[in-house]
């Protein structure tokens, strides 16, 4: 799209969420946005990407916090950076960092500075100096910020600037209507200059939400995510987008001007960094999720929220009929959307869409497997002041195999799961925990007290190294199964993302996906599966020909 038709998108977006303040707004956002497109960095990369986003089969994206990986006496973005380069290499293309700012809970995601590298991480420089060795993504947490805050500490000295930068009440006011995704209460009590106040605090008493209905918040924000651009990062995770809008009455999920809050920030990332990718976060239901494509004007890529439960409900079955069904969902899709295909995470794996899916059996079996694997369960509030269950907290590699014992499928079980992620459509997200097969922290849950802590260990980098070293440690044998996969995936142009993908209806412990010029299968189950269809194929994974008989949680790759 001209710069020109993006200045009219834009302006008319403008006038639909600030009809009264639209035509002093988009000049001075102009100003803003043509100062960036000059920046240096920015440029280079227009330069080296030219105007599209141009993802292919070579792009998948390891998930990882800052410091996942220390070292005494070095900035963990050095040590971060080293790893990558002595074990990853080039078979990932991009890295996300999870919140690297100045944050005062919620480990980075109750931010106090959103311009700031966290000093104990390392500094800008450090991101840049990463980001000419992978493409950079990272969190525009634009739902909320720390209440340490400079913003949120003027509102409650009274300064005017930041008067209507959060949603605050004189006194208590119904809020039942609100979807809740915890169990705390919605508001909560501030002192100000002006008295007590009532503020809106969607996740937590020290993450209090921004109020997007102020211009000058929206400008403030669209500044941040411009400087985010000129500090090398080119994807950007658009963190619990869904909460964005407030209105009292409805439930403040998914309303439509969030939704256009999107598009407008997807034409401001157009204008100034046209190579640049913008990606949803919103753990809800199928539909709900999918709606953030809008019609190709929205996100480029969305979270498949699915994939986490109803892979993990496929193998503790032996059966994956749900994931068919999913499939067959997934070609109705808006032109050139992706999902951003993911297992494991920082957070736990939302329930939300698998509870539309599974029946109620179905759903507490995979619950309470989840428990009997040592994993813990958050729960969401419901309107009558009864509570579900939202979020499995528990490692990705403990799900899918019992922690108490060891089974010699045990890594190739783990694999199995992990390349339906790495061979179906769409872009890969791998959560370094699962790269390199951690497994539950419990005791850092416990100590804690914050259930999603099981999957976020901080790991030495001499004993991770140490550990990889061995041939025969759990670690390697992932990492080495993973990595293989990885390199399978970036040298098949049959797995392009944007390829068509059918899935094909076999035997229910096979999950067999038609990607125009080769096949993918996966077993799900510890039994072999005669498979006589594809006799006449190679296998490109294992380099040989396919015999027909599907081995114990076996992955293939077969082209004629």
């Amino acid at each position: 799209m001209s710069k020109k038709r993006l200045i009219k998108e834009i302006a008319k977006r403008l006038k639909y969420l600030y009809p009264s303040e639209h035509k002093r707004m988009l000049p001075e956002l102009q100003r803003m946005m043509d100062g960036y497109a000059a920046n240096a960095v920015i440029s280079a990369k227009k330069e080296k990407y030219g105007t599209k986003s141009n993802l292919s089969e070579k792009d998948s994206i390891i998930i990882t916090y800052a410091d996942s990986i220390k070292q005494k006496g070095e900035k963990p973005l050095k040590t971060l950076h080293k790893f990558l380069k002595k074990h990853i290499k080039d078979k990932v293309s991009s890295v996300h960092i999870l919140p690297f700012f100045p944050y005062s809970s919620d480990d980075g995601f109750s931010i106090i500075d959103y311009k700031q590298v966290n000093p104990e991480f390392g500094d800008w420089e450090d991101m840049q100096r990463l980001g000419k060795d992978y493409r950079l993504m990272a969190d525009l947490v634009i739902n909320h910020m720390s209440q340490k805050s400079a913003w949120f500490q003027a509102f409650l000295k009274g300064d005017r600037r930041y008067k209507d930068y959060f949603i605050a009440f004189d006194k208590e006011i119904d809020t039942s209507s609100v979807f809740r995704p915890r169990t705390h209460p919605l508001l909560t009590k501030f002192k100000t200059s002006e008295g007590n106040k009532y503020v809106w605090t969607t996740f937590s008493a020290d993450q209090v939400d921004l109020n997007f209905k102020s211009p000058n918040l929206f400008l403030d924000m669209m500044d941040v995510l411009l400087f985010y651009f000129s500090q090398g990062i080119e994807i950007i995770r658009l963190d619990a987008i869904g909460f964005l809008w407030k209105e009292l009455g409805t439930s403040c999920m998914h309303l439509k001007q969030t939704h256009e809050a999107v598009k407008l920030m997807r034409d401001i990332a157009e204008y100034v960094a046209p190579y640049s990718v913008i990606i949803t976060e919103t753990n809800v239901p199928y539909q709900d999720n999918i709606s953030y494509f809008g019609k190709s004007d929205e996100a480029h890529m969305v979270y498949q929220f699915s994939f986490p439960p109803l892979v993990l409900d496929a193998f503790i079955r032996s059966d994956a009929c749900y994931l068919e069904q999913l499939y067959g969902k997934l070609e109705r899709l808006p032109k050139d959307s992706l999902f951003f295909n993911f297992l494991a995470s920082h957070d736990g794996i939302g329930v939300l869409s698998a509870k539309e899916v599974l029946t109620d059996i179905e759903f507490d079996d995979l619950v309470n497997e989840v428990k009997k694997h040592n994993g813990l369960i958050s729960y969401k509030s419901l309107g009558d002041g009864s509570k579900i269950p939202y979020e499995l907290n528990i490692n990705y590699y403990d799900a899918i195999n019992y922690p108490g014992k060891t089974n010699q499928f045990d890594v190739q079980r783990f694999i199995a799961s992990q390349a339906i992620i790495v061979l179906s459509k769409g872009i890969p997200g791998i959560y370094i925990h699962s790269l390199i097969g951690s497994r539950n922290d419990v005791k850092g849950a416990k100590k804690s007290g914050i259930n999603r802590r099981i999957n976020r260990e901080k790991l030495d980098f001499g004993k991770l190294t140490k550990e990889l070293s061995d041939k025969k440690s759990r670690r390697r044998k992932v990492l080495d199964g993973y990595l293989k996969l990885l390199k399978v995936r970036t040298e098949s142009k049959s797995l392009n993302p944007f390829r068509k993908e059918e899935c094909i209806l076999s035997d229910k412990r096979l999950l067999i996906l038609d990607r125009v010029d080769c096949i993918v299968v996966i077993n799900v189950s510890k039994e072999k599966v005669l498979l006589s269809r594809y006799l006449a194929m190679d296998d490109v994974i294992s380099g040989k020909r396919f015999d027909g008989v599907v081995k114990p949680y076996g992955v293939y790759l077969l082209k004629n």
